[in-house]
């Protein structure tokens, strides 16, 4: 998971509000909002995103071409339904958080994990799987229902799942970090991976497809790849030792990375206002380095032999879309978990 970033110093609202002002925006080097605009990569433009489909107050992001292959079941979570009071209490309605946290209570956790499988169509008898992530490498394959299912907290290590086996659903959480399914549609068999900064530099994603190719079976020309919602190179700030790593991994690391600097016409016009809170006070803050995941995650499944069209980038941020998405850095570490999930059904022919 991405490391939380640190919090600006809240502005004096009363004071601004007195002279008629409001908070800044953050402006990348063209002058638009971050997640406005999105550069397009030399390898291909970016893919629209999905279409959502709502469900008695449960709303799930979902993949349209993925919706003609009757025998699978998938679907990225929100933060939206649910029985979460713990991240935002005095907010009426509750959350859907779906991982067991130290801040929500298992029972909570199993009602909302209840609610997100029935608003999913999942049939009843599917088993979801779960994974204690560690920004590994290793991908597991599921031969058979996991004893590490819905109810427990504690299943295996991991940050890969897959498996051809009827009757199991392959889940992983994310709270700013990049869900990747991916489908077989000739062999029937799904997968799904957690990709942080640490497991994408490790090629999770790439590594997974090899995977598949040897223990299932699996051809590239056969795979189908959704990048689920996760934190997008319009928030995420990273440090030099990450662009670093990737220049040790990756020949088109470059285009993976950008500078961007924080303009405030606030600050600029009254410097006196932040005087104490970082010297010199009226300058503007930056450049910060930026790291884009999803295109990240999305070259490794084209070096693993995907097609450009194949592949589905939902491409939601989930700190720009705080009120939808539970987000690690934008909610300083104190966040709930979505599930990302692929499987067969086990009544499928």
């Amino acid at each position: 998971m991405p490391r939380a970033a640190d919090s600006p110093t809240p502005l004096n609202d009363d004071l601004l509000a007195a002279v008629g002002l409001t908070s800044a925006h953050r402006v990348s080097g063209g002058g638009t909002r971050d997640h406005e605009a999105r550069p397009e990569s030399s390898a291909g433009p970016v893919p629209q995103p999905s279409r959502r489909v709502v469900k008695s107050r449960i709303e799930i992001v979902r993949v349209p071409a993925w919706d003609g292959l009757p025998w699978l079941v998938h679907g990225f979570s929100t933060r939206t339904g649910g029985a979460t009071s713990a991240y935002r209490p005095a907010q009426r309605n509750g959350e859907l958080n779906l991982g067991f946290t130290a801040s929500d209570t298992p029972e909570n956790v199993l009602e909302n994990r209840r609610r997100f499988l029935e608003a999913l169509g999942a049939p009843p008898s599917m088993r979801l799987v779960t994974l204690k992530q560690i920004h590994s490498t290793s991908v597991r394959r599921i031969a058979r229902p996991s004893r590490h299912d819905a109810s427990e907290a504690q299943p295996c290590k991991g940050d890969g799942l897959m498996t051809n086996t009827p009757g199991v659903l392959l889940g992983i959480q994310t709270a700013d970090c990049i869900p990747v399914l991916i489908c077989d549609v000739k062999k029937k068999a799904v997968a799904a991976f957690h990709a942080g900064w640490r497991g994408t530099v490790k090629r999770i994603v790439e590594n997974g497809v090899g995977k598949m190719r040897l223990q299932l079976r699996s051809r590239p020309e056969d795979l189908i790849a959704a990048i689920g919602p996760g934190i997008g190179g319009c928030c995420y700030a990273v440090g030099e030792e990450v662009r670093s790593e990737f220049g040790s991994q990756f020949a088109y690391a470059g285009e993976l990375f950008r500078e961007v600097s924080d303009s405030d016409p606030i600050r600029e016009k009254y410097p006196m206002l932040f005087l104490t809170q970082r010297p010199p006070g009226h300058s503007n803050i930056g450049p910060s380095l930026h790291l884009d995941l999803m295109e990240a995650n999305r070259r490794q499944l084209l070096d693993a032999g995907l097609r450009p069209d194949a592949i589905t980038v939902i491409g939601d941020c989930t700190q720009c879309q705080n009120n939808r998405y539970f987000s690690y850095r934008a909610e300083n570490g104190f966040t709930g978990r979505m599930l990302s999930v692929a499987g067969i059904r086990d009544d499928s022919r």
